[in-house]
C-alpha cells in the first residue's frame, strides 16, 4: 500500500507540477510516442532519432516513466504506456497538439503576468503580448495551427458527449459559432442525419476547416455550409440553434452579451442558443472548469455559474431554459427569446 503523504509533502508535489507540464511538452515536442510506437527502444536509438543527447534524454523519459508516462524496462530501454500512447500523432485519441499548444512558451509568458493581473486588473496576456489572444494568432499562424489542432484533441471525447446529451432532432439548421475545424458539427450531422449545418469562424479558420477531414467528411460536406466572419459584427442568418462550444469563455460579459445579441437577431423565430461550456459548481470539489478558469482569466475571460449565464442572457434579451449535463465535464446551456 503507498504511504499517505503528509500535508508538506503533498504541497511539494503541487508546487512543482510545471515540472511534468514542461517534461510532457518536451515529449511531445520530440514526438517520442511515435518513435515507441512500433515497440521498446533503448535510449541511444531514440536519441538519435530524436537529435537530443542519450543521457539527458534517459533522464527525462526516467521522471516521465515516474508518473506514469512512458516505462523504464531492462538496459536503458524504454516502451509506451496507455498515457504516453495518447502523445502520438495521427490517432483518434491523441493529446499531443493539446500538450503542444497549453505547455508552449507564449502561454508561460503571460502566465508569468497573473500575478501582475490580479494587483492591476490588466489582462495577463496583454501584459506579455501587447495584444488580445486571437490578435496574436493572427499575426503567429504557426501557433494558430496548433491551436486548432489542440481543441480539436480535447474534443475526440467531448464532442460525442454533447452530441448524445441534447436532442437536436427538432431543429432543422444548427450554426457553430466559432465552431473551428468543425469537429463539433460534423459530430452531431452524423448522429442527425436530417440535420444541416453551417460553420462560422475567422476566415483563417475556415480556409484550414476547408481541408480538413471533418467537414469535407463524405455525408457531411452534402449538408455543411462553410462561412466565414467576425462574431461580433454578425452571424449567419436563418438558424434554428447557434451552438457556441468553448467560445463565451474567452470573452468578458459585455462581448459575450453582443455575440448572444447577433445571436437572437440572426435566429429563426422560435430559435435557440446553445451554450456549450463549463457551469461552475459551488463547493470544493475537484474541477477542470475551475482551474480552466484561470487559464481564462490569463486571457481576459472566465468560466461562469449558471447564474451568471442566466444574468449575462437576460441583457442579451434571452431566457435561460435549462442546462444540460453531459458525461463530460461540459454543460450545454439553453436559451431562447425573452
Amino acid at each position: 500500500m503507498a504511504k499517505k503523504l503528509s500535508p508538506p509533502e503533498v504541497m511539494r508535489n503541487l508546487a512543482i507540477g510545471y515540472w511534468v507540464a514542461r517534461l510532457v511538452h518536451i515529449a511531445a515536442k520530440l514526438k517520442l510516442a511515435d518513435l515507441l510506437k512500433k515497440g521498446p527502444r533503448t535510449v541511444e536509438d531514440l536519441a538519435t532519432a530524436a537529435g537530443i543527447q542519450p543521457q539527458a534524454l534517459y533522464r527525462i523519459l526516467r521522471a516521465l516513466a515516474s508518473v506514469g508516462v512512458f516505462a523504464e524496462t531492462k538496459n536503458q530501454r524504454f516502451k509506451l504506456t496507455p498515457l504516453a500512447a495518447t502523445l502520438q500523432t495521427g490517432i483518434p485519441a491523441s493529446m499531443h497538439a493539446w500538450a503542444l499548444m497549453i505547455n508552449d512558451n507564449w502561454g508561460w509568458d503571460a502566465w508569468k503576468e497573473l500575478l501582475h493581473g490580479a494587483k492591476t486588473g490588466e489582462i495577463p496576456f496583454l501584459k506579455a503580448h501587447g495584444v488580445p489572444l486571437f490578435e496574436y494568432f493572427e499575426k503567429h499562424t504557426e501557433d494558430l495551427q496548433v491551436f486548432g489542432e489542440s481543441m480539436t484533441s480535447i474534443s475526440v471525447t467531448e464532442n460525442p458527449a454533447i452530441a448524445a446529451a441534447y436532442k437536436f432532432s427538432g431543429i432543422s439548421t444548427l450554426v457553430d459559432v466559432g465552431g473551428g475545424h468543425g469537429s463539433l458539427l460534423a459530430t452531431i450531422l452524423k448522429t442527425n442525419p436530417t440535420l444541416k449545418g453551417v460553420l462560422y469562424d475567422q476566415p483563417s479558420v475556415i480556409a484550414r476547416a476547408e481541408k480538413d477531414q471533418h467537414v469535407t467528411a463524405k455525408g457531411i460536406v452534402e449538408r455543411c455550409r462553410l462561412e466565414s466572419g467576425n462574431f461580433f459584427e454578425a452571424v449567419p442568418k436563418g438558424g434554428d440553434a447557434y451552438i457556441m462550444k468553448y467560445i463565451l469563455h474567452d470573452w468578458n460579459d459585455e462581448a459575450c452579451v453582443k455575440l448572444l445579441s447577433n445571436c437572437r437577431a440572426s435566429m429563426n423565430e422560435k430559435g435557440k442558443v446553445l451554450v456549450v461550456d463549463n457551469v461552475i459548481a459551488p463547493g470544493n470539489n475537484p474541477s477542470w472548469g475551475k482551474l480552466l478558469d484561470i487559464q481564462m482569466l490569463i486571457i481576459g475571460g472566465r468560466e461562469r455559474t449558471k447564474k451568471e449565464f442566466a444574468a449575462m442572457f437576460a441583457e442579451a434579451g434571452l431566457k435561460l431554459t435549462r442546462v444540460v449535463p453531459t458525461k463530460g465535464p461540459l454543460s450545454i446551456v439553453e436559451g431562447v427569446r425573452a
